[in-house]
């Protein structure tokens, strides 16, 4: 069967194409950016597309063309400035099933369950809104909501629950809230079933044991290979700056699972009405146990927390270093004067003042981030060549004019190492 699945790059997307294609299925995976996944999985054939820019029929037409069902992995927690869920998970969706209306194709559709306070929330909503379109279509279909995923790979909230096992201490908010898991891999064999004739209509995916968010992240360490740490139930009021800085990174392009979305739905839990459905779901414990940790796992777990720091850190130290030297132009323009008139030294400084502080602020935005940091290992090696060049003493300040830079190159180095989300 000709297969298009949505979100192919994901998480789950790149897990359901693994899949169908070792099913013996023709798959075509969809994403914004699949130049990685082209080297990672060469027997998809990868298209490029941005859902949100796809909210007519028409726009389907070329895709849907020589398929015959469509599986949509794609979704996003809260607008930003690369994700507009409206557009993506709601009105993309609309005029995919229009389009798929005449051939009839079978759509499988990964939801998430829409009951409780959280409902009203965009990322719910609009979920629930394609699902009831869906289900109204009158297209032969599969509506799945797995409670939380979890698999070998990790992305926001279960790359979350690494980071906070791997902590000396577990300081969480609601603790105790009850937390279903599901296996990336028994959601992967409930849409291979789909495409076997076997499972229709609305199905609950979750593994049958009650967690709390507590249970779930020592489990976490455990897989890690930590030791036993205390847990700290902290009152939820205490969340509420991180939460408000995760929304804040969220509006300059950082998908942080810390946004109030998040925190809105784990206040009240990640549980589920489940029905019988005639599939076996894999414990949290034993879907761990069956992918055992490697140092690797232990590395991503510890730097994922320290990656907002790198980048804060280094904002900080780029705009303090172009914005510090504007209260005394004279002062920082004298390392020039021995090479230069006056004019041009003052100029030379506002201009690496500028320079400063444009990478500062650039490297906050995170689709500039990568350019930014690029931009300050240059800078940095151009500052050091020119200090080492025109004034070599300078190597020998107590203050550490040049020497500073050094660790602030490793610092730059580190954060493009993990900047990479999936």
């Amino acid at each position: 069967m000709n297969i298009l699945i949505l979100g192919a790059t994901g998480f789950i997307g790149s897990v359901v194409a693994a899949r169908l294609v070792a099913d013996g299925h023709a798959v075509t995976g969809l994403g914004r950016n699949p130049t990685r996944a082209r080297l990672k999985q060469p027997a998809i054939d990868w298209r490029r597309a941005d859902l949100s820019r796809m909210t007519k029929p028409e726009d389907w037409e070329d895709l849907l063309k020589d398929q015959q069902a469509v599986v949509n992995c794609a979704g996003a927690l809260q607008d930003g400035p690369a994700d507009d869920l409206a557009a993506t998970q709601a009105d993309a969706m609309l005029a995919l099933y229009a389009a798929a209306k005449h051939s009839r194709h079978l759509i499988v559709q990964i939801s998430a369950r829409a009951a409780g306070a959280a409902s009203a929330l965009p990322f719910l909503a609009t979920k629930r809104r394609a699902d009831e379109a869906l289900a109204a279509s009158g297209l032969p279909h599969l509506i799945l909501c797995p409670a939380l995923v979890l698999g070998r790979n990790a992305h926001g909230g279960s790359s979350l629950l690494r980071a906070l096992a791997a902590l000396p201490l577990l300081p969480l908010v609601h603790a105790d809230s009850p937390v279903e898991t599901l296996s990336v891999d028994d959601l992967a064999e409930a849409v291979s079933r789909a495409f076997a004739g076997e499972l229709r209509g609305d199905i609950v995916l979750a593994a049958d044991e009650a967690l709390t968010l507590a249970d779930l992240v020592r489990l976490h360490r455990q897989w890690l290979g930590l030791p036993p740490a205390r847990v700290f139930s902290l009152a939820p009021w205490l969340a509420k700056p991180v939460t408000w800085l995760a929304n804040a990174a969220g509006l300059l392009g950082w998908r942080s699972p810390l946004r109030s979305t998040a925190m809105t739905v784990m206040s009240e839990g990640i549980r589920s009405a489940r029905r019988e459905s005639g599939l076996i779901a894999t414990s949290a414990a034993v879907t761990l146990a069956a992918n055992p940790s490697g140092v690797q796992d232990l590395w991503f777990a510890r730097l994922y927390l320290l990656k907002p720091l790198f980048i804060a850190g280094l904002s900080v130290f780029w705009l303090l270093s172009g914005l510090i030297p504007l209260l005394s132009v004279e002062k920082a323009s004298a390392h020039f004067l021995l090479f230069m008139p006056e004019a041009a030294a003052t100029a030379l400084t506002l201009a690496t003042c500028l320079v400063d502080v444009a990478l500062g602020a650039a490297v906050l935005v995170r689709p500039l981030a990568r350019r930014a940091l690029l931009g300050m290992l240059a800078v940095s090696l151009a500052y050091l060549a020119g200090g080492t060049l025109l004034e070599p003493a300078l190597w020998l300040d107590p203050l550490g004019a040049l020497v500073k830079v050094l660790p602030s190159i490793l610092l730059t180095l580190a954060t493009l190492a993990t900047l990479d989300e999936r």
